[in-house]
């Protein structure tokens, strides 16, 4: 079965740099999209970037792009979101997620890793 297992979560200084990793297994993932997802407590959980697998497009909410970045590594199917500078409204539990390009909706989901920043 799919398994998406997150890493790199922890206490950040606002400005200061932080980077989660994702890993996926379970199957082949080309022609799939992988993201992150956020939910801050008491709130609604919220889109912050895809990455299609297969070609490496992406595509970023705006609150987080310019800030953020998505990447993937074919050769360790992994999935990273580097986020540069950020800012205490982005503390959350920060979820890695998958889907076939050809579903609507995210079928597969990590068990998230907590970020927060500090100001």
């Amino acid at each position: 079965q799919v398994q998406l297992i997150e890493s790199g979560g922890g206490l950040v200084q606002a400005g200061d740099s932080l980077r989660l990793s994702c890993v996926a297994s379970g199957r082949t993932f080309t022609n799939y999209f992988m993201a992150w997802f956020r939910q801050a407590p008491g709130k609604e959980r919220q889109f912050v970037a895809d990455i299609s697998w297969s070609d490496g497009a992406t595509y970023y909410a705006d609150s987080v792009k310019g800030r953020f970045t998505i990447s993937r590594d074919n050769a360790k199917n992994t999935v990273l979101l580097r986020m540069y500078s950020p800012k205490p409204e982005d503390s959350a539990v920060y979820y890695c997620a998958a889907k076939a390009a050809t579903m609507g909706s995210y079928q597969y989901w990590g068990q998230g890793t907590q970020v927060t920043v500090s100001s």
